[in-house]
């Protein structure tokens, strides 16, 4: 499979399409993106919205870089990891966190991180394959909904 990686530098109709039937692929209990959602996360200097496509020009896949900087240096943070169900095992992943580590480089940043569900098992082999360690940390969260 040919893969191209490109950066979204527009919410359009097709980019709203492909991330309403990516993003279940994701989370079951994520919302339906809006094209605002899209929009503004395309217009933040701190977001790089990744996008894979395939030899038929179709999305495959997204990852979103986050670029920021913080006392200690320039840090970048990777989410929303997603692969097609009908791509994967095609180097789509691979290609997705390649370009997001070659992104991150280009900004200087200090350190690349994300967090990966245990139960993914083939995606946590991958972040390992692409040179990613695992660290032994404590990964807090508070819930601003509700």
């Amino acid at each position: 499979m040919s893969i191209r990686i490109e950066e979204a530098l527009v919410a359009d109709g097709e980019l709203v399409a492909a991330f309403r039937r990516l993003l279940p692929q994701l989370s079951a209990s994520a919302k339906e993106i809006e094209a605002y959602d899209l929009e503004s996360i395309v217009a933040s200097p701190a977001t790089m919205l990744l996008m894979a496509r395939d030899e038929n020009d179709e999305y495959v896949g997204t990852l979103t870089l986050v670029l920021f900087r913080s006392p200690s240096g320039a840090r970048g943070w990777i989410e929303d990891v997603i692969v097609d169900e009908n791509s994967r095992g095609n180097g789509v992943g691979e290609a997705l966190v390649d370009e997001a580590i070659r992104q991150a480089q280009k900004a200087n940043a200090r350190t690349l991180d994300l967090t990966s569900n245990p139960t993914r098992e083939a995606a946590n082999r991958l972040y390992v394959r692409c040179g990613f360690e695992e660290r032994t940390t404590n990964v807090y969260r508070f819930s601003l909904e509700g």
